[in-house]
């Protein structure tokens, strides 16, 4: 038996399926006692997805094999993406009357996140947060928030007694913001590696080719991802365009507001007959078109990580990334397993694909290093990073309270 088991209360906005396999880790972990609390279903129950433009339910069980509860929010419609879209005050009882080793507070971008945090603070509880941010410049391009985070951001991340940051990248931007480097964990942002491994091994590459109208030899390029302007999905049309493939084909996976402009442009460039758009593909279904393909593009302007990418990997798919993707930090730079360009940069990336695509034994070696990548990037390592992140805030926690 271990000498010691931490209660440890996981305070999220909503379900989310990559935080599932985590939170199923930590339940069966024999040092912890963890329970997770969610502002609002949304997620996990049948609704509207305002990016993706379309009802979305999804195929993977989120709320099994781990202790929740839902604290019902007090206002009628809870939203997503509104500071004021959660708000939930039953957060206050349940952390100061639940003795909690330590407290998760996934994010801190709601009320309800702070009213999370407040009643850590003013608790016996250490507080740990999380950090996925690479860069202080903000998604919508407004950049006077710039230096209002980095006035902010020292302040609220310098509340935790931990913070688990989701990548390398996020490492630095967090030294950069003077926040001690005791308090920081690395803490892998993965997916389930051996569901994505398992259904690539079970799917049929020439039968999925077949049913998307892919000529079986044919290099393709994935798309995967909602179609909206900041992941810039119009960048690797015209790439792929520019590149002068015409064996090649382009994999559209995913919906939103720009499909019918995206599948204008298409045939604008004489590149239409090449380019499919799938629309959007359940979870269950998403390695079928990592199987069917041999590149993953992820162009956008700014990405915290791109759980894309590790799900790929981990089907043996090589990436390539631009330099405002989060993972490229920890799983492209230096490992063999893509290629980094300027995020923008569409000559950039059109002269990558015309040097790679043709070159099947290159992708080949960067997708088996891709699959090697992913064994040493993985949920073990989540698990680890989570629980020396608990250890790290409890033990802060205890040495500030003593006189």
């Amino acid at each position: 038996m271990p000498e010691r088991r931490y209660r440890v209360l996981i305070v999220c906005t909503h379900p989310v399926q990559y935080a599932s396999g985590s939170f199923r880790l930590m339940a069966r972990h024999p040092e912890l006692e963890i329970l997770v609390v969610y502002c609002t279903l949304q997620g996990a129950e049948p609704g509207f997805d305002r990016e993706f433009g379309i009802e979305v339910a999804w195929d993977v069980p989120q709320l099994d094999r781990y202790p929740w509860v839902l604290v019902p929010p007090k206002i009628v419609k809870p939203r997503l993406g509104s500071f004021w879209g959660l708000v939930n005050p039953g957060l206050w009882k349940l952390i100061r009357d639940g003795n909690f080793d330590a407290v998760f507070v996934f994010g801190h971008q709601y009320l309800s996140c702070w009213i999370a945090i407040l009643a850590t603070k003013l608790s016996r509880s250490a507080l740990i947060m999380s950090c996925d941010a690479t860069a202080l410049t903000p998604q919508d391009g407004r950049n006077w928030k710039v230096p209002l985070k980095k006035f902010l951001l020292p302040r609220i991340f310098g509340l935790a007694e931990a913070v688990c940051a989701g990548s390398t990248g996020s490492v630095n931007l967090l030294e950069s913001l003077a926040v001690r480097k005791e308090r920081i964990i690395l803490s892998p942002g993965t997916t389930d590696n051996s569901y994505f491994e398992r259904t690539a091994r079970q799917a049929s590459r020439s039968e999925l080719r077949r049913s998307w109208n892919l000529p079986p030899e044919a290099p393709v390029v994935l798309f995967c991802g909602k179609l909206q302007s900041w992941k810039r999905p119009q960048d690797l049309l015209e790439a792929f365009a520019r590149a002068g493939m015409p064996g090649a084909y382009l994999l559209y996976v995913g919906d939103g507001p720009m499909r019918s402009q995206l599948e204008a442009t298409a045939e604008h460039l004489r590149v239409g007959e090449r380019v499919r758009f799938l629309g959007f593909l359940n979870q269950s279904k998403i390695p079928g078109a990592y199987v069917a393909s041999d590149v993953l593009v992820l162009p956008s302007d700014y990405e915290t990580f791109g759980m894309v990418v590790s799900e790929a990997m981990a089907c043996g798919l090589p990436s390539i990334v631009s330099d405002g993707v989060g993972a490229r930090f920890d799983l492209i730079n230096g490992h063999g397993t893509g290629i980094v360009y300027p995020a923008g940069n569409v000559d950039s990336l059109a002269s990558i694909l015309r040097k790679l695509l043709p070159d099947g034994e290159r992708l080949q070696r960067m997708g088996e290093a891709a699959r090697i990548r992913m064994q040493t990037w993985s949920p073990k390592e989540k698990m680890d990073s989570l629980l020396r992140a608990i250890e790290t805030a409890v033990e802060q926690r205890q040495g500030s309270a003593r006189p």
